[in-house]
């Protein structure tokens, strides 16, 4: 499968702090796509908390069968490693499952719960462990696309939690370990869209009980002014 071209167009550099509506209004087909650039290793070699702040705002894609998808990371949260209780590596845990964890961060990690996949991408060098997962979407490209493989009324449904956004992207466990950098079918992309600081919520993570007092820690960032967020 030939991947989508991926490049910065200098239009785009021109108008990096052009208001959101516009941005999205450049991003409403597969052919647009090719004017933007995918992240790349630097950006998931960084410390994992510059990688949680700085996803929000980038797009997610998907090519599969033919079906470019897309939506922009509204919500997301950092899993810490070895010391982090909720974390699938915590004390250095090493299974099939937790393996592409301790992998050169920018790969794709991505766990089912109950009937739901859940998408990660690595953070860090090797043997760090440490992985960003990604909450919520805006639907941005594909949105058709989307609702067949997620039949909902509502667009805010496509992406809001999760398990939502893998279905709506059409990610699956088949794309577990794939290089994020390299990839034709799974990646992340800077279209020029800038998340303001002021407009970021750093909040406790969702649905980790379990973790004892790493439950409390602030490691989900969201939009606030996002409609997609999942939990506010």
């Amino acid at each position: 499968m030939k991947r989508v071209s991926l490049h910065l167009s200098a239009k785009t550099k021109e108008n990096i702090n052009m208001p959101k509506k516009e941005i999205e209004l450049r991003l409403q087909s597969k052919e647009d796509l090719d004017r933007i650039q995918a992240l790349p290793r630097g950006f998931y070699l960084q410390d994992t908390f510059a990688c949680l702040r700085q996803c929000l705002g980038k797009l997610l894609v998907t090519n599969l069968e033919g079906e470019v998808t897309a939506g922009r990371i509204v919500e997301a949260e950092a899993y810490i490693g070895g010391i982090d209780k909720a974390s699938h590596s915590y004390k250095g845990k090493r299974t099939p499952r937790t393996e592409i964890q301790f992998g050169v961060g920018g790969h794709a990690y991505i766990f089912q719960v109950h009937t739901h996949q859940q998408f990660c991408f690595v953070t860090g060098g090797e043997n760090i462990s440490d992985v960003v997962l990604v909450r919520a979407i805006e639907p941005v490209v594909g949105i058709d696309t989307m609702k067949q493989r997620r039949p909902v009324d509502s667009v805010k449904l496509l992406g809001n939690g999760p398990g939502k956004l893998c279905k709506s992207l059409g990610i699956t466990k088949d794309l577990y370990g794939q290089d994020l950098t390299i990839s034709e079918n799974i990646w992340l992309a800077d279209d020029g869209y800038i998340a303001l600081d002021e407009n970021i919520v750093q909040t406790q993570r969702v649905g980790i009980d379990y973790a004892e007092e790493y439950k409390d820690m602030s490691w989900r960032y969201y939009i606030n002014d996002s409609p997609f967020v999942s939990k506010k």
